[in-house]
């Protein structure tokens, strides 16, 4: 049994379903995660083996089909997943986070329509805010809706960096729709996109042109999207015609979310790292005696183990405080920065006793070095969430 980012207070269900998920990643990932990487090859069958085990509907509440389980253990199996390839956590991360809001923040009738699908696999969500001129940038948005002023929309605008984009059946989308409000924020929709899997018009007006070769993150497609006159209705706004103008407070709940699962993307991918430099430093030898006997390396992963421990249970505490009812915005930014900034370090850390060897393509620690930064600017960069906790800290601590 491993010693590191263990759980406590896991009830028999969490942890059978961590055990099963565990099981699949060194039986189905492990084996073939360098020849799906190397070739930037969909991992079509370990999507269907997670599609399988209720991954897609984890979730999702038993009424939709979904297994109705919490953050936490959704976070849990991230860490799992990740521990063998960032990107499968990366199919299941948009998906969630569509579902949550509709879950959350959907009419009934959304509800009924999307989730029992989403829950079963069969459709698959991405989520849509960045655009080529803006990040993080939010308020800069420039795709827009026009209102007929008859509950009827028409969709313009450039959308980049959609995780799914081609394979997905629904995007939330947040584009601007000016109603006269006196913040940029309240004058923004969220619009559920119905669309056809693939690249190529896959919907009359939206185009999904090609995917984005990427350093790392490989094997799943990343898009563009183009909307060019996408005709819409009120069914069609995130909670209905009075989701209009609330589209970016929604994303941001979604968003929140979003960080505790990369905050546990990346507590995955350091427990790899370790678990590759902690093996290499028993089997290599220098000066007469095993890597882990001098001092340097010994030090080097107590610290590692030590990091990786502290992200674990920021993860934890960011998603029991949501799965309360708690805001958590702070200790979501504060697990994202931490965990994603801990992983780069450890990772660097296991390809720094790894040595020469660690630099040829043949290595796992070769993929985890392209991979990692990925993390640091995934659902906000570091220091967005360095703005985040400290406006929340000030709000707390205000004299």
């Amino acid at each position: 049994m491993a010693r590191l980012a263990q759980t406590a207070g896991l009830t028999d269900i969490q942890r059978d379903i961590l055990a099963v998920v565990r099981d699949f990643v060194d039986k189905e990932i492990l084996p073939n995660v360098r020849d799906l990487e190397r070739a930037d090859e969909y991992p079509e069958q370990i999507v269907a083996g997670m599609a399988q085990m209720g991954l897609f509907g984890l979730t999702i509440p038993e009424e939709h089909g979904g297994l109705g389980e919490s953050l936490l253990t959704y976070a849990l199996v991230v860490e799992q997943l990740s521990r063998g390839w960032m990107s499968i956590s990366g199919v299941l991360n948009t998906h969630f986070i569509v579902a949550y809001l509709i879950a959350h923040h959907g009419t009934p009738e959304q509800q009924a329509h999307f989730l029992p699908r989403m829950a079963a696999g069969e459709v698959r969500g991405a989520f849509s805010m960045s655009e080529p001129d803006l990040g993080s940038d939010v308020s800069a948005i420039k795709s827009r809706a026009e209102a007929d002023g008859n509950g009827g929309y028409t969709l313009h605008g450039q959308k980049m960096w959609l995780t799914n984009g081609a394979r997905s059946g629904v995007v939330a989308t947040l584009v601007r729709d000016d109603q006269g409000a006196d913040s940029v924020y309240r004058n923004m929709t969220t619009f559920l996109i119905e669309k056809e899997p693939g690249f190529g018009e896959v919907r009359p007006g939206l185009s999904i042109p090609r995917k984005i070769d990427k350093m790392g993150y490989k094997g799943i497609e990343t898009t563009e999207m183009l909307l060019d006159g996408v005709a819409l209705t009120d069914d069609d706004v995130l909670g209905g015609a009075e989701g209009r103008g609330q589209g970016f407070y929604k994303m941001m709940d979604g968003i929140e979310v979003g960080r505790v699962n990369v905050a546990a993307r990346a507590t995955g991918m350091a427990i790899r790292a370790f678990e590759l430099g902690v093996a290499y430093a028993q089997q290599r030898s220098t000066f007469g005696k095993k890597l882990y006997e001098h001092q340097a390396i010994s030090f080097s992963l107590a610290e590692m183990a030590t990091k990786i421990e502290a992200a674990h249970l920021m993860v934890i505490n960011a998603a029991r405080l949501k799965d309360s009812g708690q805001r958590n915005d702070v200790e979501a930014g504060m697990a994202k920065y931490l965990a994603s900034e801990y992983c780069s370090e450890i990772v660097q850390a296991s390809f720094r006793i790894h040595g020469g060897i660690g630099y040829s393509i043949d290595s796992e620690i070769e993929r985890l070095m392209r991979e990692a930064p990925f993390l640091l600017i995934g659902e906000g960069t570091s220091e967005i969430q360095k703005m985040i906790i400290s406006r929340g800290l000030l709000r707390d601590y205000r004299i």
